[in-house]
């Protein structure tokens, strides 16, 4: 009966092991945005930007799930001031930071935009992006809130002395 089990055992680890797939102890901290993942649609309602438009982004674990990306788009027919990027996309790549203690975020867009937030989970389907404060300029906040299933964004600025977020895009949709 011992050699049984241990030849289970050797047999469950090799097989693991050949996959690359060990589990590790502990909590996965991605776990905690598993609300987000999915294709959501995005139709704006406001804010400072002055646009209308529609789109879709996608949620998706990535890197055998030691990434979650976002890979958004607009969809044709967005209006907006001409200093809108109505042809606008981007990406947002999180994950743990070396101790696996917090979670981390880095924002690249096809303006050029590069943003690097700390990204916390205060209520289970609430995320709060926030980008350093000690760097020179704005500081910026990304927010995604599940209720009833529609998700709603909200990209925020503050500006250097300023105490209060201003809503620059707000946006809303559904799973689809």
């Amino acid at each position: 009966m011992t050699k049984l089990l241990v030849s289970a055992a050797l047999l469950i680890g090799s097989s693991l092991f050949a996959e690359g797939t060990i589990p590790v102890a502990g909590v996965d901290p991605l776990k905690a945005l598993s609300f987000l993942e999915g294709t959501w649609e995005a139709k704006t309602q406001g804010g400072s930007a002055g646009a209308q438009s529609a789109g879709t982004y996608v949620f998706q674990m990535e890197l055998k799930h030691h990434v979650l990306g976002r890979h958004s788009n607009n969809d044709a027919g967005c209006k907006g001031p001409v200093d809108f990027d109505c042809n606008h996309s981007d990406l947002l790549y999180i994950f743990p930071d070396e101790g696996k203690k917090t979670l981390k975020a880095i924002y690249f867009d096809n303006e050029g935009h590069v943003i690097h937030y700390i990204v916390t989970v205060p209520q289970p389907t609430l995320a709060v992006f926030l980008s350093d404060p000690s760097n020179p300029g704005p500081q910026f906040q990304l927010v995604y809130e599940l209720i009833n299933g529609t998700m709603f964004g909200r990209f925020q600025i503050r500006m250097p002395g300023d105490t209060a977020w201003k809503t620059y895009l707000d946006w809303s949709g559904g799973k689809k």
